[in-house]
């Protein structure tokens, strides 16, 4: 049985659709977009390392997807790409458990 999917990689090529019904917010997006994407303080490569590591961290296939492509075409390779992604796990792991204190803290004022 052939399960649709809700995510598909033929829509990455659809991302300029943002701006059908808004364009002069979506030029706002990409103008900020591309700008954070310029070399600056981080090289072209590092910031798309940080894209990929980001991606992952907020679950996002076309990203992960475009992030993936990107870091090879800008000299990446596998093993850095893969230590960012860990990266990425590490402090999204770390903020999970960082939130017990909340937990102990609401804890606390129930008295239990």
């Amino acid at each position: 049985m052939d399960h649709p999917h809700y995510y598909h990689s033929h829509d990455l090529a659809r991302f300029p659709d943002i701006g059908k019904n808004r364009p002069e917010l979506a030029q706002k997006f990409f103008d900020w977009y591309g700008a954070v994407f310029a070399e600056g303080a981080l090289s072209a490569r590092e910031k798309s390392l940080i894209a990929l590591a980001v991606a992952h961290a907020v679950q996002c296939p076309y990203c992960i997807e475009a992030y993936s492509k990107d870091a090879l075409e800008k000299g990446s390779d596998l093993d850095q790409m893969t230590e960012a992604i860990h990266v990425a796990a590490a402090i999204r792991g770390g903020a999970s458990l960082v939130h017990g204190v909340q937990m102990r803290n609401h804890v606390d004022k129930v008295g239990m």
